[in-house]
């Protein structure tokens, strides 16, 4: 690595003039080299994981690391890490955060830049990947909070066009060699002790949204927003409709998972950044449902895509906020208890 050189080069240089130096006293360039102060890497409790920021990271319209910041990192100082897209944050108490950016490439290219990077120490750290999402309605309803069972890749495979195979059957084929990675288990001991903590969470709700939510038939689309457990699909294709739903859910029954409950660009990326350094135990993935990702019986996918003004779903403000109160209560529970924590995950009584 280029860095190692060029740090090197003036302790050699330093070493030969110590040489030449008489034996009789310090050289000058031991001396301050042992005087310099040694910086320890933050220790970090709990890493927060945003993709993306709506302008500012407080005081305006509030995007998926706001919530965060606003609760753990006001006085923080932002913390430079060469390869991420954004600084990181960390609070006095051991937990930091950042927004690594949309999709798999840039999220994974951020969270590898940030756990290699020796200013942080992550041995002991839990991970909570946090954002919004989409929903099937069948499985959830705007305002509503997930925690990741499983995060399934939604891309690697192969796909050709429905008319080129058989009628009603799949049109994907995973592909080989990639059974390593397009799937993970997330520790069913973490998760269930994350439900278990804010399944009782309040959630805030719009008038819009329960107004938007009439326009489908499914009971849990129709219900209010709750906190619940399922599969992360991520994907970097914005796949929408029935058609591609049924699919996603395909391919997570496929994988062995269980159902897919929120449709998300990043999880899956960040989760092999981290098993291939720290491993996979201490990652939660936490998304907050902002859309269904099909249209309702009466409308196109395509104009469900692409609505009329005033006829979105809202609820966004609301989503955001839950999903930063119902990770938050893991978060300061961690923290508060941290000598129990520290070595995994406790006993749940």
């Amino acid at each position: 690595m280029r860095f190692r050189s060029s740090f090197l080069a003036p302790v050699v240089t330093a070493a030969l003039l110590a040489g030449c130096a008489s034996t009789d006293r310090p050289s000058q360039a031991a001396s301050a080299t042992s005087a310099a102060p040694q910086v320890q890497p933050v220790q970090v409790k709990v890493f927060v994981a945003a993709m993306f920021e709506i302008g500012q990271n407080t005081g305006d319209r509030a995007g998926e690391f706001q919530h965060w910041y606003e609760r753990y990192f006001r006085s923080a100082k932002p913390i430079t890490v060469p390869g991420a897209l954004n600084p990181v944050y960390c609070n006095a108490d051991g937990v930091c955060g950042s927004v690594l950016g949309m999709g798999k490439v840039n999220s994974s290219a951020s969270m590898q830049a940030i756990v290699l990077n020796p200013q942080f120490n992550f041995d002991k750290a839990y991970y909570v990947i946090s954002g919004v999402a989409g929903t099937p309605p069948s499985r959830g309803t705007i305002g509503d909070v997930t925690w990741g069972s499983w995060l399934v890749d939604y891309d690697l495979g192969h796909r050709w066009a429905p008319e080129e195979g058989q009628p009603g059957a799949p049109v994907f084929v995973p592909r080989k060699g990639y059974e390593d990675y397009r799937r993970f288990a997330l520790n069913p001991a973490l998760v269930q002790a994350a439900y278990a903590m804010t399944r009782a969470v309040p959630l805030q709700d719009s008038e819009s949204a329960q107004r938007y939510r009439m326009r489908y038939p499914d009971a849990a689309a129709r219900k209010a927003p709750s906190v619940h457990v399922g599969t992360h699909i991520t994907g970097d294709t914005f796949f929408h409709g029935p058609g591609l739903s049924k699919e996603a859910q395909y391919i997570a029954k496929l994988y062995g998972a269980d159902d897919y409950v929120a449709t998300e660009m990043e999880a899956a990326a960040i989760a092999l950044v981290l098993k291939r350094t720290h491993g996979t135990d201490r990652i939660l993935s936490l998304r907050g449902s902002v859309n269904f990702d099909q249209g309702n019986p009466k409308e196109t996918t395509q104009a469900h895509l692409d609505p009329k003004p005033g006829e979105t779903a809202g609820g966004f403000a609301e989503t955001v906020a839950n999903v930063a109160v119902v990770g938050g209560t893991f978060v300061d529970t961690v923290v508060k208890n941290w000598p129990q924590w520290q070595n995994g995950v406790p006993a749940q009584r």
